[in-house]
């Protein structure tokens, strides 16, 4: 490289690209307006419970691969190596859980907002608690989603950054707004496939400048980024194989499996196989972006291997390596820094959208059914709609605000995950534990709360020492750019070391064991305390002697179902209840287990005996 890039390599095609993007997403709520029924709430906010399982899963893998992952894992893999692949079994053990413990409860209870069960299995409080809780924490990491991308690729690409900030979240109001959940699945359908076109052009650009993929994994070999396998036990490891796979899976579970964002959509299935099987489409989508960031990650370092930008300073972010490689590689291809621009901004889109539903979701669902009980359908399907406006609105004001927090931002990120590790502990307590009561619940609750809120908010104030981080190690020695630009990259080092160098002086005790732990070991540690305490304080405060009706709890016949089909006359002796009454002729009887009546229930004699608390 014999110099860094130009910023502002952004052409008339490359808006072009993006500009198409948006539109086609915007065209998609506009006819989901005019063809959908909407005319109650449930039409907007789940899509009449008639999705099927194939338009799910591509929209659950859109949403949670935001334009964090696009930016960002290269970038991972960049730095820290392709360790961050293994991922792709935390993954498969996320989808498994929850789609067989979690799910089967949802989907038999026929809630919208996923906080109504906490109402059905413990109290009025502990619902209004996790509904308040999902409403500001959602709002303020969806305007970090919007706005720190923008921030990237703008200073990369030169993109105007509030231009495009507003645009995206437009656009995702507006089809949010007219077009409900339906529009929201249908966008995300075709946002996935721009992320897949986007990462596809980076790699296959790569291989052609690279001259070959077997040069690109050599490289990759010799400068140790092939580093599958760390089995280091050790917690405060940033990212080991344990860290990864026990870590990850109660972080990524406490999205797959209790957060309304996700669940709300794979509960709208028109069946409970169908329900089922997007999650597990779904994981096939996740391996594959998953595949694609890591490919990217390596290509970079091939190419960059000699030369590292942020190094050299050509970029001043981590975040900033994959827009700048984009416009290295793709400058001579008109449109095509626009095709990644639009892929990075259609994880954001997704995200978004998914976001703004759900929100609107349990606005309505939870703070304002259960008291306007007047309200009819119509009337609250228009609610709805001005829900979701609002919260767009709020999104974008939240953008701004993520502009002025500056180095919060990962804090705010990190607090954000603390924050569903407790949440899933509470979730788990009233699936898994029947003699969970609401005192108990809310002691856990509180307690895993204040357990991953200390180790988190310690982390940010005490960050932990590169001796736990482990970075590779990057070059600068084939750059051919000025001394000084070296020098004062040096010289920045230099003070970095020696301010670290101080901060290791002035670091109490818990600084390099408590607060070190791995940010992923976060949510496991809120999930754990909050189950832990919560069966404890259960136990002492009569939990033992109350009954739960077991339509609240995971079954054994739950899991058993899985297998009816190869007994269906089995199926038969399976008691279950319906949360909502239904009339009519069975259907879905190749595979009677997951069919829209399962919850029926068959015979008075063996009714199941219970009252929620």
């Amino acid at each position: 490289m014999s110099a860094c890039l130009a910023s502002g390599g952004f052409g008339t095609f490359d808006y072009l690209v993006f500009a198409a993007m948006l539109l086609i997403s915007a065209g998609i709520g506009v006819y989901y307006a005019v063809v959908g029924r909407q005319d109650t709430s449930a039409e907007f906010l789940m899509g009449g419970r008639s999705l099927t399982a194939l338009p799910v899963a591509l929209s659950l893998t859109a949403s949670f691969m935001s334009a964090v992952t696009v930016l960002g894992t290269p970038s991972e893999v960049y730095r820290f190596g392709a360790m961050f692949s293994v991922f792709a079994l935390t993954y498969a053990l996320v989808v498994i859980l929850s789609a067989e413990i979690f799910l089967p409860v949802f989907y038999r209870l026929g809630v919208t907002s996923t906080y109504e069960y906490l109402e059905l299995r413990f109290n009025r409080y502990l619902r209004l608690c996790g509904t308040v809780l999902f409403i500001l924490l959602t709002t303020l990491y969806t305007g970090i989603v919007i706005y720190a991308p923008a921030l990237a690729l703008n200073q990369v690409t030169g993109m105007d950054l509030w231009g495009a900030v507003v645009a995206t979240g437009v656009v995702c109001t507006f089809y949010c707004t007219l077009g409900g959940l339906k529009a929201v699945v249908w966008t995300d359908v075709f946002q996935v496939g721009i992320m897949i076109a986007g990462f596809s052009a980076v790699i296959i650009r790569a291989i052609v400048v690279q001259g070959g993929i077997g040069r690109i994994l050599n490289d990759s070999y010799q400068g140790g980024r092939l580093n599958f396998w760390n089995f280091n036990p050790d917690p405060l490891q940033r990212h080991t194989f344990w860290t990864i796979i026990v870590g990850g899976t109660f972080t990524w579970l406490g999205i797959y499996g209790v957060s309304q964002s996700q669940v709300q959509r794979y509960i709208a299935c028109k069946t409970r196989f169908q329900a089922k099987l997007s999650l597990y489409i779904n994981l096939l989508g996740l391996w594959a972006i998953l595949c694609c960031a890591v490919l990217c990650g390596l290509a970079m370092y091939s190419i960059y291997k000699d030369c590292d930008p942020w190094t050299a300073t050509c970029v001043s972010a981590p975040d900033q390596l994959m827009p700048y490689l984009v416009l290295d590689i793709l400058k001579k291809y008109p449109g095509m820094p626009g095709l990644f621009v639009a892929s990075a901004y259609s994880g954001t889109l997704s995200t978004v959208s998914s976001s703004i539903n759900a929100l609107a979701a349990v606005t309505v669902e939870d703070l304002i059914k259960p008291y306007f009980k007047t309200l009819t359908e119509k009337k609250l399907s228009w609610i709805s709609k001005g829900m979701s406006l609002f919260y767009g609105g709020v999104c974008i004001a939240m953008a701004a605000l993520a502009s002025l927090l500056g180095g919060l931002l990962q804090a705010a990120l990190s607090i954000f995950g603390m924050v569903g590790g407790p949440l899933l502990g509470l979730f788990s307590l009233g699936i898994l534990c029947p003699f969970a009561n609401p005192l108990g619940a809310f002691i856990g609750l509180i307690c895993g709360f204040t357990s991953s809120l200390w180790v988190g908010i310690g982390a940010q104030i005490y960050p932990p020492l590169p001796n736990t981080t482990m970075p590779l190690s990057l070059s600068t020695e084939g750059c051919n750019i000025t001394n000084a630009g070296i020098e004062s990259f040096w010289n920045a080092s230099t003070e970095m070391s020696d301010s670290l160098n101080i901060q290791e002086t002035e670091r109490p005790v818990l600084a390099d064991h408590w607060y070190s732990l791995s940010y992923l070991y976060f949510s496991t540690l809120g999930t754990l305390v909050t189950i832990v305490i919560g069966i404890g304080a259960s136990l002492l405060t009569g939990g033992l002697r109350q009954k739960v009706d077991r339509k609240f709890m995971l079954t054994k016949e739950d899991f058993l179902s899985n297998f009816s089909c190869l007994k269906p006359k089995q199926e038969e002796k399976i008691n279950v209840l319906s949360w909502k009454p239904f009339t009519g002729t069975d259907e879905g009887t190749d595979n009677p287990a997951f069919n829209h009546i399962e919850m029926n229930v068959t015979d008075n004699n063996e009714k199941i005996n219970g009252v929620h608390t």
